[in-house]
């Protein structure tokens, strides 16, 4: 293991250095503090290589440059263990490419070595004696790996290790100075934080010599010659850089096919130690790539590549195949897992590809970054294309400094963000109307305060004229970026963006975006944050209309409807892009979640064993709200009236509503009035085709005419199965209890007769029809012909009310025969008369060849009379089942069908 210029003893050097530190006046130690502990440029410091400022001499051989490097970086995870580090080896040997630059980081794993350095380095300078049993945990660690794969013993393991043990204790040397001081500046800590990238070249290059490679370890401070900036970063010098690399490949690089080369750490001119900041070992990556002018340059991770979305937020986020370069800047200024916009200029100066890949996963070829974009075809475009990916930024603040004294008034921009910039506060996005009027921008919420103070200074003479009227802090935001560099010039993608967001019922606070049309931005509130993003991802990416699914009521109604969704599931999401996810079931007592979506083949298995758990309303709630689906809905197959007071709540958290179940919509005025206003305002849905004819279109039918302007004016039907099926089956020959107890044997009725035959279940449908038609009737204003014999409605038992029934067949005999003397038939209908502003519920007399008379079975008939539709024309007829758990199913399914085409499915 040859030693670097950089790695020489440094204790005499050190000590001198601690006493020049010591002797500093104290103006120069608060101007350095001042500084933000810049590294004094001081050629007497620490010269990591004494060539550092010498031109290269123009006889030394040029190290060869072209597409024969590839160049590989692994991050501390790839290097982490002694596991890690072998796997990191073979690969690099099997890898592809006559010559390969390896550049790695610190250890990682548990500790990391660059945490434990950075702590030896404040613990020195807080003057801490405990740096010391620190620093015996990073060479323990350091030996440890090195004696595993090595060997313990061996020639190649005592020479790392006594490199090491040099190392370390050098750097006691130097941490003592630290501690004598009670300081240490950016240079001594640049130099000590560096020593993890070494040690960890130095042994992954000797690994790789062990198991039969051609390998040698590089000390990037001895190439890379780079000068700080005012932003905080550092800019290469690519010129003297490529001078150091051209000397250090003749002096010590030849005949090596695979370099391992420090990461993170460089020079100044100077010849003074420093890293180079944020990101560092990939910046390295890069710059080497760039001086070696490689065909490839490989960053390995611990993850597949770049995602759409988040996947921690969007679980159906996909790891992209390619970014350009612009799409991966614009991507990781929004803290997406992509290169800083900085690391990638150097590859970018060369056209060099940067591919991310995972070191755990082999299989996946990762993410490309290059200038290349793919060809735009004819026709529609493919919408994940066009939008690469969507990233958020949570904890922002909107400043919005409103008045009229800003219309027209030149510099009131340069004022704001002059005095914004004072106080040190960085504005993450800006927004503001042509008007001029008024102008916004977001910073990060712990800046809130500060932004506000300055700008409020700034414009305090205006304020108090009244020229602006307010400055105020809008707290609680998501900043939500879609990124493509090929939306430029492409009708439609904004719209898309902001209807889809629309549709999941999210608002937009704030919108910006640059006339390169690679980002869109939009500011929303943070409890929106995952189903905005969500939102947009799935309209993008996935099928064009995904749905969550919430099931109230999993009996025969429910489980019929289920078994309806899995069967036409595969086909919506083929054919229409509905995908459809059922995340939970629940009844008055238990519930079944998931968070993706319940099998639905299985379901039954997993509800009649331990998998359900507690209900608990608000939970069950909670867990449709919160999902990653941009579009919930609860769908009540109950007949349960403590179900229908939940739907406004439902409908105000953005979970869509569908109902069989009549008693929300016949249920007090007022309730019905807010649930259909509040569907009427947003982009929040209400469908309640199934609580009047089931599967018939009864209700749409009426909103038809409606909408159309032909208003209805008489509505009557026969609205119960287990009445049709009565009357229609009862013709004299029989006792009128017989009837009713073969249609309950049937199951035509309720488990109680008298649940149908009081006509309460009819005369709901009237009120919803009557609301339907404009009517403010309440449940007690319809007056109901009950069928239940006023001695029998008290009776307690359901056996007991069968058992006393035939006493009173007599008089329901009188009236068939009193019908059957007129030529007419008896029907048990409900009524809405619209123009007289009734309704009732009544057991009539019809003629013969009335439609009403014609019917068979259990079905139901509905006629509708309006300006249209009206005598001696015929009624507008709507006939056919009315009951039963597969028509009500059907009725269900076919409003989820109509709620996914409002979203915007394909019809």
């Amino acid at each position: 293991l040859h030693r670097p210029a950089s790695a020489v003893c440094v204790r005499g050097t050190a000590c001198v250095i601690g006493a020049m530190a010591l002797n500093m006046r104290p103006a120069r130690v608060a101007a350095r503090a001042a500084r933000g502990r810049q590294a004094p440029r001081r050629a007497t410091l620490l010269r990591p290589g004494a060539a550092a400022v010498t031109p290269a001499p123009t006889t030394v051989e040029a190290i060869p440059r072209g597409d024969e490097w590839q160049v590989h970086k692994y991050g501390g995870t790839s290097v982490g263990s002694a596991e890690r580090i072998l796997a990191g080896a073979k690969l690099m040997m099997e890898s592809e490419g006559a010559r390969k630059l390896l550049v790695v980081s610190a250890m990682g794993g548990v500790p990391k070595v660059t945490d434990l350095l950075l702590d030896v380095v404040a613990m020195a300078s807080n003057r801490d004696p405990e740096y010391g049993s620190r620093l015996e945990a990073l060479r323990e660690k350091h030996v440890n790996t090195a004696n595993e794969l090595l060997g313990a013993g061996s020639a190649e393991c005592d020479a790392f290790i006594a490199v090491l043990d040099s190392d370390i204790s050098d750097l006691k040397s130097m941490l003592k100075a630290m501690s004598i001081a009670g300081m240490a500046t950016t240079a001594f800590e640049d130099f000590v934080v560096g020593h993890g990238e070494i040690w960890s070249a130095q042994m992954m290059a000797a690994v790789i010599s062990k198991n039969g490679g051609n390998a040698t370890w590089m000390d990037a401070r001895e190439v890379l010659i780079v000068e700080d900036t005012a932003d905080g970063s550092v800019d290469v010098d690519y010129e003297a850089s490529n001078a150091k690399l051209d000397e250090w490949w003749a002096a010590k690089g030849k005949g090596y096919d695979i370099i391992v080369a420090t990461g993170f750490v460089a020079s100044t001119h100077e010849g003074l130690p420093t890293t180079l900041k944020r990101n560092g070992s990939d910046y390295s990556a890069t710059i080497l790539g760039a001086l070696l002018q490689s065909a490839q340059i490989t960053i390995w991770t611990d993850v597949d590549g770049v995602y759409s979305a988040d996947p921690r937020k969007v679980p159906e986020a996909v790891c992209l195949d390619s970014l350009s370069y612009n799409e991966a800047w614009e991507l990781s200024y929004f803290g997406a897992n992509v290169l800083h916009p900085r690391t990638t200029l150097p590859a970018m100066k060369y056209g060099i590809p940067v591919t991310l890949r995972n070191i755990f996963n082999l299989s996946e070829p990762g993410t490309r970054i290059g200038d290349e974009l793919p060809e735009k075809k004819e026709g529609k475009p493919v919408m994940s294309q066009l939008v690469k990916g969507f990233a958020t930024i949570d904890n922002v603040t909107l400043i919005n400094v409103e008045g009229t004294g800003m219309v027209g008034v030149p510099g009131t921009a340069s004022a704001i963000f002059s005095a914004v910039k004072a106080a040190n506060v960085n504005v993450v996005m800006i927004s503001q109307a042509s008007s001029e009027h008024s102008l916004c921008f977001a910073v990060k919420e712990n800046d809130a305060v500060a932004a506000v103070d300055a700008v409020n200074a700034a414009f305090g003479d205006s304020l108090d004229a009244g020229r602006i009227q307010a400055v105020t802090a809008i707290p609680g935001n998501t900043i939500l970026a879609a990124v493509g560099q090929q939306m430029c010039s492409v009708h439609g993608v904004s719209a898309m963006l902001f209807d889809s967001l629309a549709k999941a019922s999210i608002n937009v606070r704030a919108v910006a975006q640059g006339c390169s049309e690679y980002n869109i931005t939009v500011v929303v509130d943070q409890k929106d944050s995952a189903r905005a993003l969500s939102a947009v991802h799935s309209r993008f990416y996935l099928s064009e209309t995904p749905i969550a699914v919430g099931i109230v009521g999993p009996g025969l109604i429910g489980k019929t409807l289920l078994a309806q969704i899995a069967e036409q599931m595969e086909t919506l999401k083929t054919d229409f892009g509905v995908d459809l996810r059922v995340l939970g079931i629940c009844d008055s007592k238990r519930m079944l979640l998931d968070d993706i979506g319940l099998d639905l083949l299985s379901w039954e298995e997993d509800w009649a064993g331990d998998a359900p758990q507690a209900l608990d309303a608000d939970a069950f709630t909670a867990h449709m709200s919160d999902s990653s689906f941009p579009n919930m809905v609860m769908i009540d197959c109950t007949a349960s009236g403590v179900v229908g007071d939940q739907y406004l709540g439902w409908l105000e958290k953005g979970i869509h509503v569908i109902t069989p179940n009549k008693k929300a919509n016949s249920g007090p005025y007022d309730y019905y009035k807010k649930i259909r206003d509040l569907g009427r305002e947003s982009y929040t849905h209400y469908f309640y085709e199934g609580t009047v004819g089931a599967g018939l279109p009864i209700v749409s039918t009426l909103r038809g005419l409606k909408e159309t302007g032909d208003n209805a004016t008489l509505i009557q039907g026969i609205f119960s199965g287990t009445l049709s099926y009565i009357f229609n089956t009862w013709d004299g020959s029989q006792n009128f209890s017989d009837v009713v107890s073969q249609a309950k044997d049937a199951g035509y009725t309720e488990p109680d007769p008298r649940d149908d035959l009081n006509g309460m279940d009819v005369a709901r449908k009237v009120v919803i029809l009557a609301r339907e038609a404009g009517l403010q009737l309440e449940l007690d204003d319809v007056p109901v012909e009950n069928l239940v014999p006023e001695a029998l409605r008290g009776t307690e038992s359901i056996e007991e009310f069968m058992s006393e029934l035939p006493k009173y067949d007599a008089e329901m005999a009188q009236k068939l025969a009193d019908a059957k003397a007129k030529g007419k038939v008896l029907r048990f209908v409900g009524v809405v008369d619209v123009v007289a502003g009734t309704g009732e519920v009544v057991l009539k007399e019809y003629d013969e060849d009335h439609p009403f008379a014609q019917l068979q079975g259990s079905d139901n008939i509905i006629s509708f009379q309006t300006k249209r539709y009206s005598p001696p024309s015929q009624p507008l007829v709507v006939r056919g089942p009315g009951a039963g758990a597969e028509v009500t199913a059907g009725g269900v399914f076919a409003d989820l069908l109509r709620l996914a085409a409002y979203l915007g499915a394909p019809s």
